[in-house]
C-alpha cells in the first residue's frame, strides 16, 4: 500500500447518500457490507435460517433471488418471519427477465422489500428493454424503494457493446477491444441511471455496479465510475471463486479500490464448499475493511505465524482459543461495553518479536518458544502487569482480557 494511501481513505469519492430502511449508504458514511442468500427463495424456513444468519454474521443488507412467481409469493412471509424472530436486516430482491412482471403481479413482495436490483443487461431485449426497465423503476419511485442497476460483463446489454464495437473499429487507431468493453460496461451502468432519474427515481435512491470477474480489470471500470459520477457504488468481484482463491481475488480487487477511496458497499461472492455456511463472505468483508482501518467489527488476534523456535503448538491453540473466545463474547460486549470492537490483543509465539507485539497491543501474551523458560509474560497497554503459568493459559488469559473490556469500555 502507498504511503498516501490512508489520506486517500480519508478523500473518499463523493457520492449522494441512499438510505435502504435504515441503512446508509454513500455521502460519507461507513462502507456497508452485504451478502446473499443461496437457497431456494420460495423455500421460505430455509430462506429465512440463512437470512438470519447472515445478518448475525454481521451483513447489513441481504439479496434473495426472485426469479419466478413462488419465489415472489414468499418474500412477504420470509420479512415477516425474520422480523418476528427481531431480524430487521433489509432485503433487497435480486430480479432478471421477468422482474416487471414479478413485481407487478406481487405487490406484496415489492412492498416488503428494501430496495431493487435491476440488470440492464437482461431485464429486457430491444424494443421491449425500455419498458419493463421503465415499469420497475416507475413502481420503485412510487413507493420509495432504492435501485441498484447491476451491470455484468457476463450479461452485458449486447446491442450497445455491438454498437460501441462497430464506433471503434470506424476509428484510425481502434482502442483494444477491452477499452471497450470497459466502456460498455460504465456506460451501461451510467446510461440507466440517467433514465432512471428520467422516469422519476431520485439520484438518492440509485446505487450503481459494475461487476467483472477479473480484479484488475474491475479497478479500471470503477476508477472510471469513480471519475464519471456521484451515484453510491456497489464493489464487488463477481464469480471470485472458492477458497483462498476467492478470498485472495476479492481483497485485492476491494483493498485497492477502498483505498483510493472509492467505494459505498462491499459485497464478497464466495463459492462456499457443499452444504457450507454462507457466513464467510460476510467475515471476509469485514476484514477487508477493518484491515484499511475503514471500519471495526471484531477485535484483533494478531498472532505470529510460528517458526522453528515455536515447535509447540500452545500458541496455536491460545490463538485460536482467544479469537473464539472473543467472537463469541462480541455480541455481548457490543451490548454493554461499546468501542470494545477496536480491541487489539496479541498472542506471540516466543521471545524474538513476542514481548514487543504484546506491548503494542491493549491486551497481549508472549508464550515461551522452544527451550524458554516455562512462563507467560501478559502486557496491558505496553506495561508487563502478569506472568501467567500452568496448564490454563487460556483461561487465565480470557479472565484477564475480559477484566480490561470492562475497565476499559464499561464507562463508555
Amino acid at each position: 500500500m502507498s504511503p498516501n494511501s490512508f489520506q486517500a481513505i480519508a478523500k473518499r469519492h463523493q457520492t449522494c447518500t441512499v438510505d435502504i430502511a435504515g441503512v446508509k449508504i454513500g455521502g460519507g458514511h461507513p462502507v456497508v457490507v452485504q451478502s446473499m442468500t443461496n437457497t431456494d427463495t420460495a423455500d421460505i424456513d430455509a430462506t429465512v435460517a440463512q437470512v438470519a444468519a447472515l445478518a448475525a454474521a454481521g451483513s447489513e443488507l441481504v439479496r434473495v433471488t426472485v426469479d419466478r412467481d413462488e419465489a415472489a409469493k414468499a418474500v412477504p412471509y420470509i420479512h415477516e418471519k425474520l422480523l418476528a424472530q427481531g431480524v430487521t436486516v433489509p432485503l433487497v430482491g435480486d430480479f432478471h427477465y421477468i422482474g416487471h412482471k414479478l413485481l407487478t403481479d406481487h405487490p406484496a413482495c415489492a412492498d416488503a422489500l428494501a430496495k431493487f436490483r435491476i440488470n440492464p443487461g437482461n431485464v429486457g431485449f430491444r424494443e421491449k428493454r425500455d419498458q419493463q426497465f421503465s415499469a420497475m423503476i416507475e413502481l420503485a419511485a412510487k413507493l420509495g424503494k432504492a435501485v441498484r442497476i447491476g451491470v455484468n460483463w457476463g450479461s452485458l446489454d449486447q446491442d450497445l457493446a455491438v454498437a460501441l464495437m462497430d464506433e471503434n473499429a470506424k476509428l484510425s487507431q481502434p482502442r483494444p477491444p477491452q477499452d471497450v468493453t470497459r466502456e460498455a460496461l460504465v456506460r451501461s451502468a451510467l446510461d440507466s441511471a440517467v433514465r432512471a432519474e428520467e422516469l422519476g427515481l431520485s439520484r438518492d435512491r440509485i446505487i450503481i455496479s459494475c461487476k467483472v470477474s477479473e480484479a484488475p480489470e474491475l479497478i479500471n471500470v470503477y476508477r472510471v465510475l469513480a471519475q464519471r459520477c456521484d451515484y453510491a457504488l456497489h464493489l464487488g468481484l463477481t464469480e471470485a471463486g472458492m477458497g483462498d482463491k476467492g478470498v485472495v481475488a476479492s481483497t485485492a480487487a476491494l483493498a485497492v479500490l477502498l483505498s483510493e477511496g472509492i467505494g459505498d458497499t462491499i459485497r464478497v461472492s464466495l463459492t462456499p464448499e457443499p452444504g457450507a455456511p454462507r457466513e464467510r463472505e460476510v467475515r471476509v468483508a469485514q476484514e477487508i475493511l477493518q484491515s484499511l482501518h475503514l471500519r471495526s467489527f471484531m477485535p484483533q488476534v494478531i498472532a505470529c505465524p510460528g517458526c522453528g523456535r515455536t515447535t509447540s503448538t500452545l500458541f496455536q491453540e491460545l490463538a485460536m482459543d482467544i479469537q473464539d473466545y472473543v467472537r463469541a463474547r462480541m455480541p455481548e460486549w457490543q451490548s454493554l461495553y461499546p468501542g470494545a470492537e477496536s480491541l487489539k490483543l496479541a498472542v506471540m509465539g516466543c521471545i524474538v518479536n513476542g514481548p514487543g507485539e504484546s506491548k503494542q497491543a491493549d491486551i497481549g501474551i508472549s508464550l515461551p518458544g522452544t527451550g524458554e523458560t516455562p512462563s507467560a509474560p501478559v502486557f496491558v497497554d505496553g506495561e508487563k502487569v502478569a506472568t501467567l503459568k500452568g496448564g490454563d493459559l487460556a483461561g487465565q488469559f480470557q479472565v484477564m482480557v475480559e477484566d480490561y473490556v470492562q475497565k476499559r469500555y464499561g464507562g463508555a
